[in-house]
């Protein structure tokens, strides 16, 4: 029988064949076939003892990272401490491939009367793609670099201790290296951030370059920096959430070890879960952020134009079919449907050439259908100590192919129209939400029929705690379509704020400026407003008070009104616009 301890995408994995997993987009995350380990998530009441064939990484707040072998899962999740195990899931960069707007200008001014303000004695850290440290936008005026630690958890040799992975580089080694020619410090330190990402979003938040003045600063521009560089290198090569909340640890006890407020740079995020703040992930973040001089701020997501997510409610006696195309040349897809547990309902899929399948047995455990090329492995999951909701969880896969002749013609699940078919039964509330994989990751024509464009952010902007961004276009001071939206499942609104988010010029790895798109851009805006507000609040002695929740309300009270938005808070901009002057109770 499954393990109710287990999050339903763990249970379904241990359930599938080694040839579904390798099919899924999902079950074979967290998943090392060479030496047959899971890598998982743990909450636990008391200290986890570790082993000769099982590493444990303690996380603050009773989490921790556990990996062991397939074998030991079982026993191991029995042990008492132990309250419940999740899977990692991949993540996703919200991007696509001003300051005057927010007012940060006006109290970053050295002039007399202004607050000057910098960012200086407040530690600004990113969890993200790495940096290149060799650019202008994070050297001081003398040339030196302003990262007092990396941590790159992809070379192996050297991890910071408590770490089981990477290496972690000194602010002395990054110096070094900076006065050797570029090839003998790239042996030295060795990191670099090969999407550029991590260079742009912390440019935007905190770049200095003083060769060019305050042409290309950041908004933070003197604050000191973090970076964490997640990613092990994989087949796949997406970061795990794992990697993120070992990620975010690292940089919350390196704070509290200097004794220094921080803000936490998120801009990565999926699309996997209920959307109601209750996975692991989004816990901890919760927990974490009431530790120390904390905030954490985390991007909205990119899917609010996307077709990735749909909802309804099924009244009594009623049947809906929901339209799902899916593309030509689609390898797979996995659909995630939501619904309160109290609510009974039949369901069934039905594909292209309408051959139906049903109704799904509601029963812990794998379930397996074939429909034309197409295997449907099924989880119909319960609620669990950490969620109230239910999720039926399906796995679209190629079937196995035998026929030498038709390999080639079976690389594909089938495409067209499929239809999730619900058939009420005893319904108390009846609505329901699905969810399609996010991270530009389908093919065009894979998409709901009839979208929902609330409820399209993407996790971990749901946890309650973080300060969760959108975007808007400043130069047209209107909403950008794109960004995610916040749902009414959420007991509180998101997001908190928006910040601008279109062709946001910052720095590009390598060198020079380029411009980008995307909630990977407008959140670092917050992240370094919020270091502004910390450093006249806590560096300056105004408000040693000016961390987390409070810092967030100062934000949102400071948000200025954008046109055709009548009623605050709302599921597009949040409290409003950005505006770090109007959030500071001095100005």
């Amino acid at each position: 029988m499954p393990d109710q301890k287990l999050d339903n995408l763990l249970n379904l994995a241990l359930d599938a064949t080694e040839e579904e997993r390798e099919k899924s987009r999902n079950l074979n995350v967290g998943y090392e076939k060479q030496t047959r380990k899971w890598e998982i998530i743990v909450k636990h009441s008391e200290a986890l003892p570790g082993g000769s064939e099982i590493s444990v990484v303690s996380l603050l707040g009773g989490y921790a990272i556990v990996t062991l072998p397939e074998s030991m899962l079982d026993e191991y999740s029995r042990r008492p401490q132990i309250e419940f195990i999740e899977k990692p899931t991949r993540l996703y960069f919200e991007d696509f491939f001003s300051k005057e707007a927010s007012c940060i200008t006006q109290v970053q001014r050295n002039e007399p009367g202004n607050l000057q303000l910098t960012g200086r004695g407040v530690l600004i850290g990113i969890v993200d793609s790495g940096v290149d440290y060799r650019h202008l936008a994070f050297l001081t005026a003398d040339g030196k670099s302003r990262i007092l630690r990396l941590w790159d958890q992809g070379i192996p040799g050297n991890p910071p201790k408590g770490y089981a992975t990477g290496t972690e580089y000194t602010n002395e080694e990054i110096n070094e290296a900076l006065s050797l020619s570029v090839q003998e410090g790239r042996r030295l330190v060795p990191s670099e951030d090969g999407s550029g990402h991590g260079t742009a979003v912390l440019g935007v938040a905190a770049g200095s370059d003083f060769s060019r003045g305050a042409v290309n600063r950041g908004v933070a521009y003197e604050s000191d920096l973090l970076v964490v560089k997640m990613g092990i290198p994989r087949q796949d090569s997406f970061p795990r959430t794992t990697e993120l909340m070992q990620g975010v640890d690292y940089l919350v006890r390196q704070a509290l070890a200097m004794g220094r407020p921080m803000v936490i740079n998120l801009s990565f995020g999926n699309n996997y879960g209920s959307h109601r703040g209750d996975s692991l992930l989004e816990t901890y973040l919760d927990s974490v952020s009431s530790i120390g001089k904390l905030a954490i701020c985390v991007g909205m997501g990119n899917n609010g134009s996307d077709a990735l997510h749909c909802g309804g409610k099924l009244s009594a006696g009623e049947i809906q079919e929901i339209e799902l195309g899916v593309g030509p040349f689609e390898p797979n897809l996995n659909i995630q449907l939501w619904k309160d547990y109290e609510d009974e309902m039949e369901i069934y899929l039905e594909n292209p050439s309408g051959e139906r399948v049903g109704p799904l047995k509601e029963a812990l455990g794998a379930q397996r259908w074939s429909l034309g090329n197409t295997e449907l492995l099924i989880y119909y999951g319960k609620p669990a100590p950490y969620h109230v909701t239910q999720e039926i969880y399906v796995d679209f896969l190629v079937k196995a192919e035998t026929d030498p002749l038709r390999i080639q013609q079976s690389s594909y699940i089938d495409s067209g129209v499929w239809k999730i078919i619900l058939v009420a039964g005893n319904i108390k509330n009846g609505e329901y939400y699905l969810w399609l994989p996010g991270g530009k990751t389908l093919n065009p024509g894979t998409a709901f029929y009839l979208p929902r464009a609330q409820g399209t952010l993407t996790i971990p902007a749901t946890a309650r705690r973080v300060i969760s961004v959108g975007a808007y276009d400043a130069r047209l001071n209107a909403y950008a379509d794109f960004s995610g939206r916040g749902s009414c499942n959420l007991p509180y609104p998101k997001p908190d704020l928006t910040a601008p988010g279109v062709d946001i010029l910052a720095p590009r790895a390598g060198g020079g400026y380029a411009r980008f798109s995307g909630t990977s851009f407008s959140t670092p805006f917050v992240t370094g407003a919020a270091a502004l507000l910390m450093e006249w609040g806590i560096t300056r002695g105004n408000d040693p008070y000016l961390y987390g929740e409070k810092l967030k309300a100062y934000l949102r009270r400071g948000a200025r009104p954008l046109p055709g938005v009548e009623r605050y808070p709302d599921d597009m901009v949040g409290w409003g616009a950005l505006c770090t002057a109007q959030s500071l109770p001095e100005i």
